[in-house]
């Protein structure tokens, strides 16, 4: 496995912002990591980056010890942090070049400059100063100096931060491609986004995980009370729907429609078409809703 976190704790005074947590990345994966503001993604990101030390436990990226071996850690991460730390008064060409410097690329230094730049739709951009950049296109360096020494783990703080629906395609992309060969753990508010790239998801509150699975499991979890919205031509009497099976509750919608929730056994809507069919009633719209991952969120950090 490429990243290993054991029972780790981060105190600021009294206050755990990391609570004992413990999970395992492996080579190949894109792990979303989830979690209201002030949940701990952050400072689990930094500890792991050997930005910040933890109070207890133990963390591993790609075997190495972040306390023993930090400065081995830092040479096979790439860090996109939050706030997203760049010297606006360098060309981005320049800056790049700092950042290769850094990490003795040396005749590998243009190539790979070139392939970022290329990567992350920064050619039109590549002489301009940092500082002159929209905070897209700078969010655009960042990711581009995260990459630059094809590091095997990417540690990616709100990546798409800042960019327009086109750029976020791209950059989607680009995170998918890249985890195919390379360990990713990227943070997010955009729900939608995390199902698009993410092959498991960890969602952490107060300090603690809540949850760790696939988006798919997650949403199966709250599927199996299923809600299906019907709606009917006529008037219907509420004390009429009493008599359908495998109903938990029922209530009547704003727009005249109905939401359904059943007790978890069998499939509402072939229920609620048999009752309307017997009723002698027209069925103008039966749907069922599905939970998204945004729902799950909610459900677990509520």
């Amino acid at each position: 496995m490429s990243i290993k976190v054991s029972n780790l704790t981060k105190l600021y005074g009294t206050q755990k912002a990391v609570d004992d947590i413990s999970f395992e990345v492996n080579k190949g994966e894109v792990l979303g990591f989830l979690g209201p503001n002030g949940a701990g993604k952050s400072t689990t990101m930094k500890i792991l980056t050997c930005f910040i030390p933890q109070t207890t436990g133990q963390a591993w990226v790609c075997g190495k010890d972040t306390i023993t071996d930090s400065i081995e850690v830092r040479k096979k991460i790439g860090y996109l942090p939050e706030s997203n730390a760049l010297y606006y008064d360098m060309y981005v060409q320049e800056y790049l070049e700092f950042m290769a410097g850094l990490h003795k690329l040396g005749d590998k230094t243009q190539p790979r400059i070139e392939a970022m730049i290329e990567a992350t739709g920064l050619t039109a951009e590549r002489k301009k100063m940092v500082g002159q950049l929209s905070k897209g296109y700078k969010q655009r360096v960042g990711l581009a100096q995260a990459m630059l020494h094809d590091p095997e783990v990417l540690i990616l703080d709100e990546p798409t931060s800042g960019l327009d629906p086109n750029q976020l395609i791209e950059i989607r992309e680009l995170i998918r491609k890249l985890g195919k060969d390379k360990t990713v753990i990227f943070s997010s508010h955009i729900m939608q986004e995390v199902q698009a790239v993410a092959d498991r998801v960890i969602i952490i509150n107060k300090g603690k995980i809540v949850a760790n699975d696939t988006t798919e499991a997650l949403q199966h979890k709250l599927n199996n009370e299923v809600t299906v919205i019907a709606e009917f031509k006529q008037k219907i009497e509420r004390s009429q729907l009493g008599q359908l099976k495998g109903i938990k509750h029922y209530e009547q919608l704003k727009d005249g429609r109905w939401s359904f929730v059943s007790n978890g056994q069998g499939d509402l809507r072939e229920e609620i078409f048999i009752f309307a069919r017997n009723k002698d009633l027209i069925l103008l719209g039966l749907e069922k809703e599905q939970f998204s991952l945004e729902d799950v969120f909610k459900q677990v950090t509520k």
